[in-house]
Order: structure tokens, then sequence, then C-alpha cells
């Protein structure tokens, strides 16, 4: 007797879990229920449909061959029943089966399991203020909250617009909008955006956006402003009020658990269904996957949620193989991998923040690097890299990477890095591919674990931006020196009372440093390499209060003088 297999949710766990069990068994039976009309919606491509960057929204559902994935596309490719436009109303865990109905035709039905997936995925959050129900406000969470954004750039007549939150969907849909010559205006309640980021990373990205859109943090919305019906503003918690016609709402998501609740599933203290390592519900026969479900933080051992695309497709491949050949593969958690794009900025996350880390107990290191990706006569471009690693061990434990440059590249670095539990020391020689074309000779990866490693050796002690605001602000003594060339400091400086010595003059112009050479020195650069090498040459020359600003001005968060 063949397997019946009953997949619920059809956007991207439940799809990778039903193909893979038909991989592994051809003769079961194996049925996909999805609520909405389409299937395996590539929906991280959803900002991208609406910004222009293509046209034809069938491409967020094909296959790479072109091949539209609908109902008769699972059935004839992959023997898979997909019903869509129907929802289940009821997991029946005594008898076995679900209860369902035909949304169009409202038609009921029952259908038998042997084993089950749920794939519900997550829901909007919408915040609980009024005139929530005017027209204008949308998330961009479904395929017709694509469409619909998507009608608003081609029909090219709203002029201004709000997204409310500052994380990846945020910063994703407002670089959609803006492209189709929207004013925008951003809101977080927080004081930063993009909270999976230490602050100074964060407000370097808050610094690079101001000049595409205007930024508002530390403030909410409390109420939605309508007339007959429509949007026309929204007014804030200090009572500032912003004329627009539309509002995208993007505070996140909560997993989708009404049905697993109701079958009496466990639920985790996140909100979250409970799974194993296999993918397993507190129920044997019923698997759960993507975004409705709790997993570890490899790295801490504590659950979190991660609503993901990636992840919710590897998820689904295991419960795919454990529902046919028993519980063979197991998905060891995540260490919460996150990039988004920004206009011409990269910015990403592997592991853990140095705000994580310190949350975590944990007794850490860290630095900061700005280097260019590749060398200037290949148009190299900035990148700026915040690494995080275990004090005793030198494990490593995150990377932040954000900039013009290729941000991709080091976050896949570093989190092959981290799963494969490599510390600082197996970096500093890491055999990376080079040519110019592609790298650096030391690559920006290898340059930001050198950096580390003679932090940790005590070669190099580094001072962050904030620390030294801190000292500016406190009105503490200390020299600031400038280590770049006079033309340099002319197009921009941090005009903080520093001292101006080219590196190259410096052993001639030392007799200009203070006498007390037990004073604290700050030396800094364009991104604190000479930086570095003036504090070696200080040290020699017996001072021995010494830091290096890491990343230089180009990772400096706050305002400039110039």
């Amino acid at each position: 007797m063949s397997k019946k297999i009953i997949v619920i949710g059809g956007s991207a766990a439940g799809p990778k879990a039903a193909a893979k069990a038909r991989r592994m068994n051809e003769f079961a039976e194996i049925t996909m229920f999805q609520k909405g009309p389409d299937l395996s919606m590539a929906s991280c491509g959803f900002p991208y449909f609406v910004g222009g960057f293509f046209d034809d929204r069938n491409k967020l559902l094909c296959t790479p061959t072109g091949v539209v994935r609908d109902p008769k596309f699972y059935w004839n490719a992959k023997g898979i029943v997909a019903k869509v436009n129907t929802e289940i109303t009821k997991i029946d865990r005594k008898n076995k089966q679900v209860e369902f109905t035909d949304l169009v035709t409202g038609e009921k039905g029952t259908q038998p399991y042997d084993k089950l997936i749920i794939s519900t995925g997550a829901t909007a959050n919408m915040p609980p203020i009024p005139g929530s129900d005017l027209d204008g406000i949308t998330n961009l969470q479904s395929m017709q909250d694509a469409d619909y954004l998507r009608q608003i750039r081609d029909d090219g007549k709203i002029k201004k617009a709000v997204v409310i939150g500052g994380g990846l969907i945020g910063i994703e849909t407002l670089e959609a909008l803006h492209l189709a010559g929207i004013e925008l205006t951003m809101i977080e309640l927080l004081p930063q955006l993009l909270t999976f980021l230490d602050w100074k990373m964060a407000k370097l990205v808050q610094n690079y956006l101001k000049t595409k859109a205007n930024v508002i943090t530390k403030n909410g919305v409390a109420e939605f402003k309508g007339k007959d019906g429509k949007l026309t503003g929204v007014k804030l918690q200090n009572g500032t009020e912003i004329p627009c016609e539309l509002a995208v709402v993007a505070i996140g998501v909560r997993p989708n658990v009404g049905l697993a609740k109701e079958a009496l599933l466990e639920i985790g203290s996140l909100g979250g269904i409970t799974v194993n390592e296999y993918m397993q519900t507190s129920d044997p026969d019923i698997y759960a996957v993507g975004d409705c479900c709790e997993i570890k933080n490899i790295i801490t051992g504590k659950q979190v949620l991660a609503p993901y695309g990636d992840l919710a497709n590897l998820e689904g491949r295991v419960a795919g193989e454990n529902v046919i050949k028993g519980n063979k593969a197991t998905f060891p958690g995540t260490i919460q991998t996150g990039i988004c794009k920004l206009f011409d900025y990269g910015i990403g996350i592997t592991g853990l923040s140095e705000t994580k880390a310190k949350e975590a107990g944990i007794d850490y290191v860290k630095v900061i690097n700005a280097s260019p990706d590749k060398p200037g006569f290949m148009d190299g471009k900035m990148l700026i890299t915040k690494l995080v690693a275990e004090k005793d061990s030198g494990k490593i434990l995150g990377a932040q990477c954000i900039g013009p440059g290729d941000v991709s590249k080091q976050l896949a670095i570093w989190a092959t890095a981290i799963k494969g539990n490599l510390k600082v020391e197996d970096m500093v020689n890491a055999d990376l591919p080079y040519a110019p074309p592609f790298s650096l000779a030391i690559d920006h990866s290898i340059a930001s674990a050198h950096i580390l490693q003679n932090k940790m050796q005590g070669i190099f002690e580094g001072i962050s931006g904030l620390e030294v605001m801190d000292k500016i602000n406190n009105n503490e003594d200390v020299f600031l020196l400038d280590v770049r060339g006079a033309d340099e400091y002319e197009q921009t400086r941090l005009g903080l009372g520093e001292t101006l010595i080219p590196l190259g003059a410096l052993r001639t112009r030392i007799g200009e440093m203070p006498e007390d050479k037990n004073k604290e020195i700050i030396t800094y650069c364009k991104i604190s390499l000479r930086g570095y090498e003036a504090a070696v040459l200080l040290k020699a020359h017996g001072y021995t209060n010494v830091k290096v600003l890491e990343g230089g001005i180009t990772a400096w968060p706050f305002e400039k003088e110039k």
C-alpha cells in the first residue's frame, strides 16, 4: 500500500518537501494544499518585481526553464496533486485526516494521511492603531501585495509614501518604491534600522539611506489619517504628521500556527511550532517546516524564529526525506545569515553580532576593517566588516559586512567558517582565489582576520568611533592624529581638533607629538591602515597609550565637519 503524504502550504518549504518526498518514493500519494491561487512563489523576489528589475510576474512562479509551477506542472513533472484556492480548516490527528474547503466553489471534504507536513508560513504583523483599514495601507507578504504595489508603480500616480519598519523587507521595499519615483519616508520605532546589526554598522547604513529618503527613528505611527476611506497621511507618536498616499507596513512577521494550535501540537515560547532536528513536531506523524517553526541557533543553542526562504527550502528537503525514509535526515539549525540590497549597498550578517554575543554571555573580541573588495585599478569598491570571535579560543562567532563592494562573497566566507568551527588562526592564511578582477592579493576577509589576530596578540589596539565620540563628549584629554595627506584632509575631515601629520612625514615631525609619552593618542586615516602603521611607529618611539580608530574615517558613523 502506498504512503499517503499531505503537505499544507505551497509557497517555499511545502513544494520543496513534496518534491523531495516524490524523489524518495515514486509511488507515494502526495497532495499539496495551497490556500492562495499561486504555487512556489519566489517571495524574496517580490520587491524586485515591484521595483521593475523585471516585468513578467510569471518569473516569480517559473522553473529555471521558464515553466510556470501551476497544478498542471506539479502533476505532469512531479506526480504531485496540487490543490490551489483550497484551505485546510482542521487537522484531525485522531483519525489522521485533514478537512478542507474549496474557496472558489465552497465545497468541503476530508482526506486521510499517513504523514503530514505543515508549511503554513508566517503572517505579516499589522499595528493595532486607528485607521488600519484605510485604502492605501499594505504589506509586502503575498503575491497579491506584490501585484498591488507593482500596479501603483506602473500607474505612476502616487507621489508620497511611507515605509513602516526598518528591517530587511522594509529596506528592500523602500528601494523598490524609490525606483518608481515616489518620495519616501522610513519610520522605525527603535533607535536604529536593521536591528540584527550592531548600532555603528546600522548607523552607517542609515547615513547612506538618508541620501535617498527621509529616515525617522525612535518614533512609531500613532494613527493612519484618511479621507473618504483613503489614506492621506500618518501621525507619529510625537505628533508629527506626514502626508502620504501609500503606507507599506513591514514590522516583521509572526508564525502562522492556528491549525497546529487547534490540533494541540506543541508551540514554543516564541510562538512557532516546536520541532526536533528531523523537523518532526510533538506528533510523530506530523512534520513542520519554514516560517511557522522555531529552530535552534547553532551558536547559542537557543530557539529562534528565522523566516528566511533559503532555510525554508533546506528544512523542506529534510522533512520530505523523513516522511518517506523515516528519521534519517537532520536539520542542525541556523546561524542566522541574512543579506539585503539597498541601492548600491549590500548589507548582511552571519552568526552573532557583538550585541548577541554579549547577551549570550560570551567573552569575545571584535574588530572593524574598512578596505576595498578589489584593487583600485579594477574599480574596487569599499567594504566595512565587523568581525566577532571568542576571546580565548579565537573561534569565529559572527561577521557583519556592508558597503558597495561584494558583500555576499564576504558573508559566504564567514558563514562557512562559522559552520566549520574555524578560528581566526585558520583564516589568516586562508587559500582563497585571487586575481585582480575578483579580489585583492590579501582578500578583504583575510585582512579582517589579520587585524583581529594582531588585536588578539596585543600588536594592534583598536578603538571604535563610538568610544572615541564618548571620550570627546566627556572632554577627555586625547590627542587625535590624522595621518592622511593634506589633499584628503581638505576633502573630508572629522573636525574634532585633530592634528594632521601625513604618515610619510611622521618620523621627521615626531617632535610635534605630545611631550607626555603616556598621553592617549588615537591614530587614523581613510581606513586606518596608515593609522596602524603610525601607531606602531609611535610605540617604537616610547609612546605607551596609542590606539587605532578602527575602520578610519570610512567607518566613522557620526557627522563630519566636512
